[in-house]
C-alpha cells in the first residue's frame, strides 16, 4: 500500500500529466462518495472503489493511502472555490462583506451541478457520523483549508490586522462552513432557501466574526 499523501489542491494542476492525474483522482473520490453514502464507509472495500471508478487497485493506492482518503478531492475542490471566490475580492471590499459574499457564492446551488456537489457533501457527513477515519480527512481537509485562507486573508486586511487577529479570522470563517454543513447535514432540509447550507453558513459567520467586528471593518 502506497503511503503517499493524497492532499489537496490549492492551485489548478498546469501539465498534461498533472491534468490527466487530477482527473483519474476524481473519478476515484466520485466512486467512493457514491458507495459511501449508498452501503457506507464499512461494506465498502478500496478494491470495490477502484472498480467502480475503472482503474486497477495499484492507481487506487497510488493516490489514496485508504479508502476513506479518497473522497478527500471532492471534499477539497468545495475549499478551494470558496477561497478562491475570496481571493478574487477587492482589498477595499472590507474583509466582513468579501467574506459573506464568498461563502454566500461558494455554497449557492444555481445549476443542477451546484445541487448534486452539495448533496455529495451531505451524503459523506452522513456517512462519517459512524466512521472516525472520514471524519478525520474531513477535518483535514478543514485544517488545510484554513491553513490556505491565512494568506488570502492577510491580503485583504491590507496590513490592519497582526498575524493572530488574521489567523483567528480564517479560523472563524472556515469552522462558520464546516459547522453550517455539518448541522445541514442533519436534516432534510434543501440546498437553497432556510436551513440551507448558504443560510446556515452566513448565520454562522456573522456569529463568529461578530466579536471581531472591529478586526475586519474598514
Amino acid at each position: 500500500m502506497s503511503t503517499k499523501p493524497s492532499g489537496a489542491r490549492s492551485t489548478p494542476p498546469t501539465s498534461l500529466t498533472e491534468r490527466r492525474k487530477a482527473a483519474t483522482q476524481l473519478e476515484i473520490a466520485h466512486a467512493a462518495a457514491e458507495l459511501f453514502a449508498a452501503q457506507g464507509p464499512h461494506a465498502t472495500t478500496a478494491e470495490e472503489i477502484a472498480r467502480h471508478a475503472g482503474v486497477a487497485l495499484r492507481t487506487f493506492y497510488r493516490y489514496f493511502r485508504s479508502k476513506q482518503d479518497a473522497v478527500s478531492p471532492l471534499l477539497a475542490d468545495g475549499a478551494d472555490r470558496w477561497r478562491a471566490l475570496l481571493a478574487a475580492a477587492e482589498p477595499g471590499t472590507g474583509l466582513s462583506r468579501a467574506l459573506e459574499s464568498a461563502v454566500e457564492q461558494s455554497l449557492a446551488a444555481p445549476d443542477e451541478e451546484a445541487e448534486r456537489a452539495l448533496l455529495r457533501t451531505r451524503g459523506l457527513l452522513r456517512a462519517a457520523t459512524d466512521d472516525p477515519a472520514l471524519r478525520a480527512v474531513w477535518y483535514r481537509v478543514n485544517q488545510e483549508s484554513e491553513e490556505r485562507l491565512v494568506p488570502v486573508v492577510a491580503r485583504l486586511a491590507g496590513g490592519r490586522l497582526q498575524a493572530v487577529q488574521v489567523r483567528l479570522v480564517a479560523a472563524a470563517a472556515t469552522d462558520a462552513i464546516r459547522i453550517a454543513l455539518e448541522t445541514w447535514a442533519g436534516t432534510d432540509a434543501g440546498v437553497t432557501g432556510e436551513g440551507s447550507p448558504a443560510a446556515l453558513a452566513l448565520d454562522c459567520l456573522r456569529q463568529l466574526v461578530g466579536g471581531m467586528s472591529a478586526l475586519t471593518e474598514e
